[in-house]
């Protein structure tokens, strides 16, 4: 009987990886080349984290709760955007 191996695997952060701006624009740019809504949202998430989301948030004059809120992915399909 073969023995299974165990793989580690990790949770993958965009945010920590987007170190300079130049970073930021190449993400997004093959980002919204998808033409995919939903990851859009989620990249635009990962560049407010990778910025911070208290210093985002002050900028646009909003609450953090309601950013974090704003950039969610939606609990179901019927709630996504089209």
């Amino acid at each position: 009987m073969k023995k299974s191996k165990t793989i580690k695997t990790t949770v993958w952060d965009a945010a920590e990886y987007l170190e300079t701006d130049e970073d930021i624009e190449e993400y997004l740019k093959a980002v919204f080349e998808t033409g995919d809504t939903q990851l859009m949202i989620t990249a635009i998430g990962d560049v407010a984290r990778a910025k911070g989301m208290t210093k985002i948030a002050s900028q646009m004059n909003c609450g953090r709760e309601s950013l974090y809120k704003s950039l969610s992915k939606p609990a179901n399909k019927s709630q996504a955007l089209k």
